[in-house]
């Protein structure tokens, strides 16, 4: 249900946006460091948008794969310790008997 509800809140999003970028037609300037061009508003709009996602998608992978690093890690230590707590508990059985 929680991805039913992603998907059509990101449908209404690019919705939003479309109709906002095709309204705004006009031509604007846009400065760049080494000079100016003059662009349709709706391409600066769409491109912006498009850097937007980009950027947010490259930091969630980032965060995605830190986390999938430091679980492994995390599982590892506690194979880790299973295994020392199993011989600890082993060696004190064969104390008692």
């Amino acid at each position: 249900m929680k991805v039913q509800f992603n998907l059509l809140l990101g449908v209404v999003f690019a919705l939003i946006i479309s109709i906002f970028a095709v309204i705004n037609v006009e031509p604007v300037t846009v400065n760049y460091l080494f000079g100016q061009a003059d662009w349709p508003l709706v391409l600066v709009i769409l491109f912006s948008v498009l850097m937007g996602g980009v950027v947010s998608a490259s930091l969630s992978v980032f965060r995605t794969v830190s986390l999938k690093k430091q679980n492994r890690v995390l599982i590892h230590e506690i194979e880790e310790l299973k295994k020392e707590q199993t011989a600890s508990y082993t060696k004190n059985s064969i104390k008692k008997t």
